[in-house]
C-alpha cells in the first residue's frame, strides 16, 4: 500500500456494477480506514473483507441489492467492527427483517434501514444500548415491539411511511427522545403516556387517521371473578403474604394498574374501560390520546358523581397539556 492509502481515513466508491462483494485486499491498502460509503453500486454482499477493517467508525450502503442470505458477512458482531462501527446506513437495499448480525454491533449509534421491505422490528432491538439514532421510515411495519423503549439513549426515532397502528405506552420510558416522526401511518389515537416524554421537541403525526373532533371510544368486557377478587384485596388492602397464595396469584396481584381518575381510587387488571380525549397542544392541535379507566362508572356521564370524575378527568388532561405544550416545540399533523 502506499504511504497516502495507507493514511486514508475515507473511501467513497464509484457507483457502479460490482460483480462480488467488497475488493479483496481492501483493508492492506487502506488499513486506517474509518468511514466507507458504497452507496449504489450494486453490491449484493459485503464480503468478510469488511471483518478486516478494524478502525471503520462509518458505513455507508444505500441503494444496492443488499438483503439476500449472505449479505452480511458471519461473526459481524464478534469481529473488532463490532466494537468500532458507530454509524451504519442500510436505506434502500431488500431487507424483509432486521438482520440479527446487527443486534451484535454493540456500539452502533445511528442505524438507518429505511426504504427496505421490513414487516417488523425483533424485540431484541434493546441489545443496541448505544443507539441514539434509529431511522425505519418507509417500509412494512405493523407494530412497534415494547422492548423498544429500552434503549436508554435514542433521541431521534423515524418511523414514517409505515402501516403502524397504535403506539405501546412502554415509549414513554424513552427519556432522551427529542425527535419522533410517525407521520403516514394508520395512527387513530396516541397513548396517554407519551405526555411524559419530557425531551421530545418535535412530533410528526400527518397523514395518520386521527380524528378532528372530541369522540369517547368505550369498550368494556366485565371483570372475571379473579379479577374481581383481586380489585378487592387490592382497594381494601387486604393483607397477605407470599405463602398464603400461589405462585401465580401473587404475580398477578402484583401487576394491578392504578385508575387514573383521581376520585376513583381502584385498580383494574384485564378488564378496563378505553377511552379517547382530546387534549391541546401549542392551542391550536388536539390530539387523541387513549386512557385506560377501571370501569365505565369513571367515564359515564349518567351520574353526578361521574360526571365530577369526568370533569375533573378532562381538567387533569389540561393540565398535562399545557405542560406538554411548553416542552414541545412542534408537533407536526398538517
Amino acid at each position: 500500500a502506499s504511504r497516502r492509502s495507507a493514511e486514508a481515513r475515507r473511501l467513497v466508491l464509484s457507483p457502479r456494477r460490482l460483480s462480488g462483494p467488497l475488493p479483496a485486499g481492501l483493508s492492506q491498502w487502506f488499513p486506517a480506514l474509518e468511514e466507507l460509503d458504497v452507496s449504489g453500486t450494486g453490491l449484493a454482499e459485503l464480503g468478510a473483507e469488511l471483518l478486516a477493517l478494524p478502525r471503520l467508525r462509518t458505513l455507508l450502503a444505500k441503494n444496492n441489492r443488499l438483503g439476500g442470505p449472505g449479505s452480511l458477512p458471519k461473526g459481524l458482531g464478534q469481529a473488532p467492527l463490532g466494537r468500532s462501527l458507530r454509524v451504519l446506513n442500510l436505506s434502500g437495499n431488500r431487507f424483509a427483517e432486521v438482520p440479527p448480525a446487527l443486534l451484535g454491533l454493540r456500539g452502533l449509534q445511528s442505524l438507518s434501514l429505511g426504504g427496505n421491505r421490513l414487516h417488523g422490528i425483533p424485540p431484541d432491538i434493546q441489545e443496541l444500548r448505544s443507539l441514539e439514532f434509529l431511522y425505519l421510515g418507509g417500509n412494512f411495519i405493523t407494530s412497534i415491539p415494547p422492548e423498544l423503549a429500552n434503549l436508554p439513549s435514542l433521541s431521534y426515532l423515524v418511523l414514517c411511511d409505515n402501516k403502524i397502528q397504535s403506539i405501546p405506552p412502554q415509549l414513554a420510558q424513552l427519556h432522551s427522545l427529542r425527535s419522533l416522526s410517525l407521520h403516514n401511518n394508520l395512527l387513530t389515537y396516541l397513548p396517554r403516556e407519551i405526555l411524559n416524554l419530557v425531551h421530545l421537541e418535535e412530533l410528526s403525526l400527518r397523514g395518520n387517521p386521527l380524528v378532528v373532533r372530541f369522540v369517547r371510544d368505550l369498550t368494556y368486557n366485565p371483570p372475571s371473578l379473579q379479577e374481581l377478587a383481586g380489585r378487592t384485596i387490592k382497594t381494601r388492602n387486604v393483607p397477605y403474604a407470599p405463602s398464603d397464595l400461589p405462585e401465580n396469584l401473587v404475580r398477578y396481584l402484583s401487576l394491578a394498574s392504578n385508575c387514573p381518575n383521581p376520585k376513583c381510587g381502584g385498580v383494574y387488571f384485564d378488564s378496563c374501560v378505553r377511552q379517547i380525549k382530546f387534549v391541546d397542544f401549542c392551542g391550536k392541535y388536539r390530539l387523541p390520546l387513549m386512557h385506560y379507566l377501571c370501569s365505565p362508572e369513571c367515564s359515564s356521564p349518567c351520574s353526578s358523581a361521574s360526571q365530577s370524575s369526568t370533569s375533573q378527568s378532562e381538567s387533569d388532561s389540561e393540565d398535562e397539556a399545557s405542560v406538554a405544550a411548553r416542552r414541545m416545540q412542534k408537533v407536526l399533523l398538517g
